[in-house]
C-alpha cells in the first residue's frame, strides 16, 4: 500500500508522515523531493525551473514509488504536494494501472492557517526563509485546487492535532497504529527534529 499525503505548503505533509512512520513498524516514507534535488543539481543555475514541469522528474517517481511498494512489505508513505490536476492523473493514475494500492489525502486548511504555520516556521528556522516565502505565495493555488473533488480524499487539519489526523488516515486506510501517541514534550522535542531534518 502507498499512501500519498498531499497537501498545501504548511498542510503538515511531513509531520503527519513521519508520526505515522514512528507509530507503524515497519512503513517507509519515500520523498520525491529528493529526486526533483539531484535533477537540479545536474542542471545548471540558469536552467532550474519547478522540478514538476519535468517529465522525467514525474516519470522517475512513478517508476521508482513503484519498484519501493513492490520491494517493501509495509506501508510506503509519500509526503509531496501536486496540484496541477494532469501531473496528478499522469502520477496517481500511472501507479495504479501498475497495480499499486494508492490512499490519496490531501489535507485541507484556511489560508490563514497556513500563513500562520508557515510565518511560525520562518521565525523559528531564519534559514530557508526565502523558500517558506514563496510557499506561502503558493497558498491560493494550493487550496483552489486541493479543493477539487478529482484531490479527494479530502482531511481537514484546521482544528485537528497531527495525532488526530494521523488517526484518521490510519482508520481510513484500515493500518494498525501499533505506537501510541507521544507525550507533549516528547512530541514537541520530535517535532523539532523532523523539522530540522527537512530544512532545504
Amino acid at each position: 500500500m502507498l499512501i500519498w499525503i498531499n497537501g498545501a505548503f504548511g498542510a503538515g505533509k511531513t509531520h503527519t508522515a513521519f508520526e505515522l512512520l514512528r507509530r507503524i513498524p515497519g512503513a517507509h516514507v519515500a520523498d520525491p523531493e529528493l529526486i526533483g534535488f539531484a535533477l537540479h543539481r545536474m542542471q545548471p543555475p540558469a536552467s532550474r525551473r519547478d522540478f514538476q514541469d519535468l517529465p522525467q522528474w514525474r516519470s522517475s517517481v512513478v517508476e521508482t514509488l513503484h519498484q519501493v511498494e513492490r520491494a517493501h512489505p509495509g506501508p510506503v508513505i509519500v509526503p509531496m504536494t501536486i496540484v496541477e490536476t494532469d501531473y496528478f492523473e499522469e502520477m496517481i493514475g500511472g501507479l495504479r494501472v501498475r497495480g499499486v494500492d494508492v490512499r490519496h489525502y490531501a489535507l485541507q486548511a484556511r489560508p490563514d492557517t497556513l500563513r500562520e504555520r508557515l510565518s511560525t516556521r520562518i521565525a523559528f528556522l531564519r534559514t530557508g526563509a526565502r523558500r517558506e516565502t514563496w510557499a506561502m505565495q503558493q497558498i491560493p493555488r494550493c487550496v483552489a485546487a486541493l479543493r477539487q473533488e478529482s484531490f479527494a480524499t479530502h482531511v481537514p487539519t484546521d482544528d485537528r492535532t497531527t495525532d488526530q489526523v494521523v488517526e484518521w488516515i490510519a482508520r481510513d486506510a484500515g493500518l494498525v497504529l501499533e505506537r501510541p501517541r507521544l507525550s507533549r514534550w516528547r512530541y514537541q522535542f520530535r517535532r523539532l527534529g523532523v523539522g530540522i531534518q527537512h530544512i532545504r
